[in-house]
């Protein structure tokens, strides 16, 4: 297929059918990260939770696999080539969690809500698409730099994973490790029979999984393949929303990207699944006040994601694939700002009486 697509297109391509099965899954799996942390807060359900590491663990598994097979360095991945700042992934995750209760979705959730015909989520993904590129490249991004300056590591003898510093101390070797890690947290996923009574969950979720290991595999190979230097990367919708923005407004002098395509694919996805499921409709903000707390919510969600190095799914699965040390810590971190906006909104903050 190089012969009749650009890198770009390839990878864009990529990008795309990786985008539509997590749209599909978001609208007919119902795969969501705040869904699945008001469900185990509130809900008294971890079956989504469940579902988060079925996909989790099927991405270590498959992830680790290429690397034993040769077709995909762990090194090429960006969450395993800077150096990891466990004060950025806890004030970023944080900060991503809070805003994430607030305005009712992450980035992935909200596009995935636009392809249904919710136009409050695109609000949100305009606002966090923007707020992302304000912290990383614009007016903010000389204070963010000084306070946490990113630092490449990959000539470091031991990459920032966790399979990485295992095999250091052990001996094993790293996709050993890597895989048994994947496999663990797969079966114990897997171990609910409330999520095996229902089996379209857990297909879902080994769909995310696969969506994941995609993104890896299509742009590795593209990066050996091909002739332009472009990254191996996998699904993230931080800044890969402020990409595609840019993109749309000069898509004659930019080329496509991996993220244009996973965003696009998520609207798509989303969209067809909603009209399997007969879920279309417009919706807009009849409240004021509801507007401005997500458009808030939607501009630290940004914010905080350029700190964590990644959102809910850039550091939630694709740097959890590559068990980046950053990837467990931001997530607790990415559940705990989320706790504490979902208590504000649901309970208060007023004490118990």
């Amino acid at each position: 297929m190089l012969e009749f697509l650009s890198d770009y297109q390839m990878v864009a391509l990529i990008g795309l059918v990786g985008g539509v099965m997590l749209g599909l899954a978001a609208r007919l799996g119902r795969f969501c990260t705040l869904g699945a942390i008001e469900d185990a807060l509130y809900g008294g359900s971890t079956l989504r939770m469940r579902m988060w590491g079925v996909a989790i663990g099927l991405g270590i598994v498959g992830s680790f696999t290429l690397m034993a097979a040769g077709l995909f360095q762990s090194e090429a991945s960006y969450y395993l080539s800077i150096r990891w700042m466990p004060v950025a992934s806890i004030l970023g995750g944080l900060i991503f969690g809070y805003g994430m209760a607030l305005s009712g979705n992450c980035g992935y959730g909200a596009v995935a809500r636009l392809g249904g015909g919710d136009l409050r989520s695109f609000v949100i993904v305009l606002v966090m698409g923007v707020s992302t590129y304000v912290a990383l490249s614009g007016p903010l991004a000389p204070l963010r730099n000084a306070l946490f300056e990113q630092v490449d590591v990959t000539s470091a003898e031991i990459p920032p994973g966790i399979a990485h510093h295992l095999s250091a101390v052990t001996g094993v070797p790293m996709t050993v490790i890597g895989i048994a890690i994947g496999a663990v947290i797969l079966v114990g996923s897997l171990l609910s029979k409330d999520l095996w009574e229902k089996p379209s969950q857990i297909f879902w979720a080994l769909v995310v999984g696969v969506a994941i290991i995609s993104g890896w595999a299509g742009t590795a190979w593209i990066a050996e393949s091909g002739f332009e230097p472009l990254p191996v990367v996998s699904h993230s919708f931080a800044a890969p929303m402020g990409e595609s923005i840019l993109w749309f407004m000069t898509g004659s002098v930019r080329p496509l990207s991996f993220a244009v395509g996973s965003v696009a694919g998520i609207w798509v996805g989303a969209f067809v699944g909603s009209m399997i499921k007969g879920h279309f409709r417009w919706e807009a903000c009849e409240d004021p006040r509801e507007l401005k707390r997500q458009i808030f919510g939607a501009g630290l969600m940004g914010i905080g994601a350029v700190l964590a190095l990644g959102c809910s799914v850039g550091q939630g699965l694709s740097a959890f694939s590559v068990l980046a040390l950053s990837a467990p810590v931001t997530f607790a971190a990415i559940f705990a700002g989320a706790a504490l906006g979902l208590r504000q909104l649901i309970v208060g903050f007023q004490p118990a009486e």
